[in-house]
């Protein structure tokens, strides 16, 4: 995608073109993951922030998904305030707000568990939005 292209494309498509300009495992590992929270949240917005950073919304960002040389992340904004069942969060563990699971090539995702994450990110969304109406009435 060129620059043209680039100013006047959807983020969806920016996302797209990201994927494939990955080429290898963590554009597949991208790939895999966008789908998985767009099955778990069909409603989700795709966004693209910060100079290259796909970001998933839903009453406020649910997640962003980093690539680096070595891992996808993706980190939860308010990750730190929902139940990990299954232990996925496994990065940016001290912090107060967010919590990061760190995708490393040949890890498993554990699609269920993954999902169901993505779902009580949005549902809190959800319940600190509802929060912060009343609070404004």
């Amino acid at each position: 995608m060129d620059k043209a292209e680039s100013e006047t494309a959807t983020p969806s498509t920016r996302i797209d073109a990201r994927i494939a300009e990955l080429a290898d495992w963590r554009g597949e590992t991208l790939a895999r993951l966008r789908a998985l929270v767009k099955a778990a949240d069909p409603d989700i917005v795709e966004e693209w922030k910060w100079r290259g950073v796909p970001v998933w919304e839903h009453d406020g960002i649910v997640c962003t998904g980093e690539t680096y040389k070595a891992v996808v992340k993706l980190t939860f904004a308010r990750g730190a305030s929902l139940e990990d069942p299954a232990g996925l969060f496994n990065s940016s563990l001290d912090g107060n707000t967010r919590r990061a699971i760190d995708f490393r090539e040949g890890d498993v995702i554990h699609e269920d568990a993954f999902k169901a994450l993505i779902r009580a990110a949005v549902a809190l969304n959800g319940t600190a939005r509802a929060k912060s109406r009343s609070k404004k009435a």
